[in-house]
This record gives structure tokens, sequence and C-alpha cells, in this order.
């Protein structure tokens, strides 16, 4: 048996007659982040949800720690914690309330959620909130809340489904340090995020999914290196058209998107020396990242 946290393979979903997973396989390592990244329709939430066995798969064979899913997905999720998109906490009932309420549903008695709790609310730095209502939490605390809620049983595999939507960056970035010390804790987690910065900073590899298939699949870094492998040069401003034909002897690609040019080269100081003899140009040059992988393989224009 595989000792793989999950491993899709050949997995197909459709609603209505219209394919949402086609063909799809991947595996997840115990103790990594894996990432799945996509434009909305992708995929991504379907994916997540047979992982769950809460969508039943058309075909293809889905495990998850061991157990296949869905035929034994209630047991593979004893070991499971979700953080879902949107918080769903119990409003009325304080920080303490909302883990004990949930640990119950796991079937774990009082004495065992009373000695896990206090180690929650300091991994979620709610100590001092501990009898505060859910309604007077910021943003932030709601959202570290449903991640230590997520892991009141201990889970094996936690399932995040872009778990900071909505934050400021002091707050996004408190939550990514949190994932890290779950990490470092051993715990493996599949995260499906639309922040870029996010999944370069967390995910020990991605899987690129669009139209429900896996369209690249690796480490970030290797990723930019392979679909990009150059400097990125943004100009804005001038005909970008123009722009283009100019610079096309020294880019090794152009892409015209609105009234900018994004230019990838491995010279970018000779492209920047070409571009200082025009005026009333914005001129903003940065190494490759992976948003510029994502854009590169999905495409620049918006998806519904």
């Amino acid at each position: 048996m595989s000792n793989a946290a999950i491993t899709f393979s050949s997995v197909r979903k459709s609603y209505g007659g219209k394919l949402a997973v086609d063909g799809l396989s991947f595996r997840v390592e115990p103790g990594e982040c894996f990432g799945l990244l996509g434009p909305n329709g992708a995929g991504k939430s379907t994916t997540t949800r047979m992982v769950l066995g809460m969508a039943l798969p058309d075909a293809g064979v889905i495990t998850v720690l061991g157990e296949p899913v869905p035929a034994r997905a209630r047991l593979a999720r004893r070991r499971i914690g979700v953080v879902p998109q949107f918080d769903n906490l119990e409003p009325g009932f304080s920080v303490s309330e909302n883990l004990k309420l949930f640990g119950r549903y796991f079937g774990m008695s009082k004495g065992e959620i009373e000695a896990v709790v206090p180690s929650l609310l300091h991994f979620a730095r709610l100590e001092d909130r501990a009898h505060a209502r859910v309604t007077e939490l910021s943003g932030g605390m709601k959202r570290r809340l449903t991640i230590a809620r997520a892991l009141i049983n201990d889970p094996q595999l936690i399932v995040m489904d872009e778990p900071a939507t909505g934050l400021d960056p002091h707050a996004r970035h408190l939550i990514w340090d949190r994932l890290r010390c779950l990490l470092a804790r051993g715990k493996t987690i599949l995260l499906t995020t639309h922040f870029m910065e996010e999944a370069e900073r967390l995910c020990d590899r991605l899987c690129v999914i669009d139209r429900g298939r896996s369209i690249a699949e690796g480490a970030p870094n290797a990723l930019i290196q392979e679909q990009i492998g150059s400097h990125v040069i943004e100009i804005y401003g001038g005909n970008p058209h123009e722009l283009k034909a100019l610079l096309m002897p020294f880019a090794q690609r152009t892409e015209v998107s609105g009234d900018a040019l994004f230019c990838y080269t491995a010279d970018p100081q000779h492209v920047c020396a070409r571009l200082r003899e025009r005026n009333g140009l914005r001129i903003v040059q940065r190494p490759a990242n992976l948003e510029d992988v994502f854009l590169r393989l999905t495409g620049r224009e918006m998806k519904d």
C-alpha cells in the first residue's frame, strides 16, 4: 500500500455533462505542503471535495492516508482537519466553546478536549480572547481560530481552502507563520490559494490545474526556472506593439496585456538601455516569480 498522504490517479468528475476534473493525477507526500493553483473554475474545489469524500469521482482512483476514497472516506476524515475558504464559526459561542464544540464532533471526551484547548489557544495566539465571543474578533483572529479548530483532533492531513483570503498583510503573514509551524511538526497540508506569494513561501510542490487538467507540477523555484527562466521587465506607456518590435531581438518572449508590455529576457541591462532612449515610459525590472508562471500557463485573460 502506498505511503503517500494523497494519491489521485486519472480522476474524472463531471457535473451535468460538464467536466470539472479531467484525468487528474498527483501525489502528496507525508509532511509536505502541496499546493493546488488554478483560475476560478479550474477544478480546485471539486478536487478537495473528492479528497474529503464529499464528491464522488466518475472514474479514477483516490487514496487518502492509505484509505480508498470514497469507500473508506469516513475513516480517513478522522485524521483530517479542514479549513474552509469562509469561516463558519458559531457566532454566539466564545472562542473556547467553538473549540470544545468541534471536539465533540470527533467523539472526543470532555477530558481530552480540556487537555488540548490551551495548546490550541496558544497556537492561535488567542489565549487572552478565550472567553470572547466570535463576533468580537477581528478577521485575522477568526481565521486563526478556524485553523486551530481544524487541529482539535490532531490530524495528520490538513486541507486548507484559501486560508489567507480577505486578510490584511499583517494578518496574512501571521497565518503563514502558523502554517510553517504545522509543517515543522510534520503535518501534511493540501493548500488551495490564489496568492502566488503564499504558494512560493509555503509550498514544497504544487500542481497548476486548468479546466480540470494538470498543466504543470513541481517545486515553485523549479517551475519558475522551467517556465520563465529569465528576468521580467514590465513597460507601461508608449505603444506596446511598437515597443515589442523594438525589443524582439533582445527578448526571449514578449507579451502585450492591455497597455502594458511584458518582456522576458536574460539580458535586462541591454533591454533597459534601449528603453531609456524613449521618453514617457515607466519601467519595472524584477526577477521572475510564480505569478509569471501562473499567467503564462493559464493566460492573462479573466476566466469565469
